[in-house]
């Protein structure tokens, strides 16, 4: 027992039994009320506060189970362990299925008491589990709410950064683009649309981050469709530039590794444009498809006339060390076919 004592409404017609039930739980510590019908044990529900009630069944006017159905009607109702004075089954089964939590057969002798008090204590301890089960799923509920909107949060925060990422990224490469044009020199124009191209790979897996509902990959094959759009529409004009053409099977990397892949196809397909088809045009081809071990197998080929060696193109250039580190980054296997139907193709897995 607590310090408080448990109410209970007892609800019975029999004045008598009544009487009984009441002095032997109040000397069990429990503080008993008694209605001699259901109107008036309803009254006192809806009047005060009470830890359990237990209901008779036959009782004039208003049987026991008409009153259950009431009792479950109220906004919190105490539970209720059903008192019969029949042996009959059908009559606990039906206080059962209405929502009694608990069901006594009727007696004078002390028995009675005894196994009412019983019945009452795990009534009120499975209504205490229910309750602090319900609150613990309302905690876990309202946990995983503030956790939703955290991660709302947080994933709006990263649209916006890398939202404003990528708008300076277009500002530095409309600046590169301006410098570009106002140069004098070639080589100065090639370096700086060179650089242009460069920030505009990196640029493209920003948009795509703030564009989408997923901030941890990226749909590479879509990524590399939007990269070597962008080298087409730059290099109109150039030898190779209207045939180069793109085959990628659907694969999602993390925004990492697409800059570095988009960051690798940009050089090697500028390095093709520039070198591999002198005076003349010819196809640039772009391939991604799954490798074993999953890995990917990226690839960049043209019919060109290969690497002059006695022209110095021999030498490491930038884009070369950028294609190299960039591979290093990913972990790549990375190589060049100098057969001399391809020279100048590469290819990285």
């Amino acid at each position: 027992m607590t310090d408080a004592p448990l109410r209970l409404l007892y609800i019975d017609d029999d004045p008598g039994l009544a009487r009984l039930v009441q002095k032997g739980l109040d000397r069990r510590g429990f503080a008993v009320e008694t209605a001699n019908d259901g109107a008036s044990g309803l009254d006192l529900l809806r009047a005060g506060t009470y830890d359990a009630v237990a209901l008779d069944h036959y009782m004039p006017g208003q049987d026991g189970l008409a009153v259950l159905a009431e009792i479950r009607a109220l906004p919190h109702p105490p539970p209720v362990v059903y008192v019969t004075g029949t042996q009959e089954s059908a009559v606990a089964v039906a206080a059962l299925k209405a929502g009694a939590a608990d069901y006594v057969v009727k007696s004078i002798g002390g028995e009675f008491t005894h196994l009412l008090e019983a019945a009452i204590m795990q009534a009120i301890e499975a209504v205490r589990l229910l309750r602090a089960k319900e609150q613990a799923e309302a905690e876990v509920r309202a946990a995983r709410d503030r956790f939703e909107a955290l991660a709302a949060e947080r994933a709006l925060l990263i649209r916006e950064v890398n939202h404003r990422v990528g708008n300076s990224l277009q500002i530095i490469a409309a600046l590169l683009h301006l410098q570009s044009s106002g140069a004098a020199s070639e080589d100065v124009k090639s370096a700086l649309a060179a650089a242009n191209r460069r920030v505009m790979a990196v640029a493209l897996v920003h948009r795509r981050l703030y564009t989408s509902d997923d901030l941890q990959e990226v749909a590479l094959d879509q990524y590399l469709a939007a990269i070597v759009d962008d080298l087409r529409g730059s290099a109109e004009g150039e030898a190779g530039g209207d045939q180069l053409t793109l085959a990628a099977e659907p694969c999602t990397v993390d925004p990492d590794k697409a800059v570095a892949v988009g960051i690798i196809v940009t050089e090697l397909v500028l390095n093709a444009l520039k070198y591999a088809y002198p005076g003349e045009k010819g196809q640039i081809r772009v391939s991604l498809a799954p490798a074993e071990g999953g890995r990917l197998h990226l690839a960049v080929e043209d019919d060109g006339a290969g690497r002059d060696l006695a022209s110095g193109r021999g030498d490491e250039g930038l884009g070369r060390k950028i294609v190299r580190a960039m591979a290093v980054k990913l972990g790549a296997d990375g190589g060049r076919d100098e057969a001399p139907a391809g020279l100048g193709s590469a290819r990285a897995g």
